[in-house]
């Protein structure tokens, strides 16, 4: 049985918007929508003087009020989605990642490079992004009410094909009646722009080759999906504005992380990294080995 996908809220503008892309998104999974406010556990002296002061403005008030008013506008511009919603003291990280395990699901507002209030793209959600174990799904404001319906596109390693992260563009693809976009970047060397211009680099002719391997690696999804439209596209140059550049106009781009932590402790990697600060359409996160 499909769970129930779980969406982050913290009063802004991204999070109403992620709130948005998940309500339309549970109607075409068929499932319903969960949202939850995670704030920090309030100190027990500092409770017991919010409790005895009668003017005190305790956040929890407005975070129930918030979470039960998001979810009447859901209810109202879809009529039949069940939603419900919940605060829970146990701090932002820890609060979304448990709520996320209990679902399919994650999904976070996003903001642009630089902002640090709120979930998405600060250091909390971040931190969830780089640990949970469920799919995560980033929703910029901009992309409320007015999501493309492009492509799929999802970044692709046919040295490295992973299953999971390339099914979940294909099934996303499937739901949306829309064509996948399967991008593969060819890096060029650190010394690429440093030599002569009439030097080519030899991983320029290596693109048709290239793009045969994809094309491969793409027959048995082809089989699986045949209602779905699979595009091989081989570019050269580094892997992140590359993707960004890609999904200009997509309807959902799809970035792979691993679930192996480094030496540094759970990461999303670089080209995750950039994907998720700088694309312009929702960025799902797709956890793998």
């Amino acid at each position: 049985m499909t769970r129930s996908i779980v969406v982050g809220l913290d009063g802004t503008d991204q999070a109403d918007a992620a709130a948005e892309w998940a309500a339309e998104e549970a109607l075409l999974r068929g499932t319903d929508v969960h949202l939850v406010c995670a704030m920090e556990p309030v100190p027990e002296a500092a409770l017991s003087l919010a409790e005895s002061d009668s003017d005190s403005d305790s956040e929890e008030p407005w975070a129930r009020k918030m979470t039960a008013r998001t979810a009447g506008e859901l209810r109202e511009r879809h009529p039949g989605l069940s939603v419900t919603s919940q605060v829970l003291p146990s701090g932002p990280v820890p609060g979304l990642v448990a709520a996320a395990e209990e679902s399919d699901l994650l999904v976070l507002g996003s903001r642009a490079l630089g902002s640090v209030a709120g979930y998405l793209l600060g250091s909390v959600g971040l931190a969830v992004a780089g640990v949970v174990a469920r799919p995560v799904v980033l929703v910029r404001a901009v992309s409320a009410g007015s999501t493309p319906r492009g492509p799929v596109v999802v970044g692709a390693d046919v040295r490295q094909p992973v299953d999971s992260v390339v099914g979940f563009a294909f099934e996303e693809a499937a739901r949306r009646h829309t064509q996948v976009l399967v991008v593969y970047v060819q890096q060029l060397p650190l010394h690429a722009g440093t030599g002569p211009a009439m030097v080519p680099d030899s991983r320029l002719s290596m693109v048709p080759e290239i793009k045969r391997s994809v094309e491969a690696m793409l027959e048995p999804w082809r089989a699986k999906y045949p209602d779905v439209e699979a595009v091989a596209h081989v570019a050269v140059g580094s892997a992140g504005p590359e993707l960004v550049a890609a999904a200009r106009g997509a309807s959902l781009a799809v970035v792979g992380r691993r679930t192996r932590p480094t030496a540094l402790g759970a990461r999303i990697g670089s080209v995750a990294h950039a994907v998720l600060h700088h694309s312009p359409v929702p960025v799902a996160l797709v956890p793998h080995d």
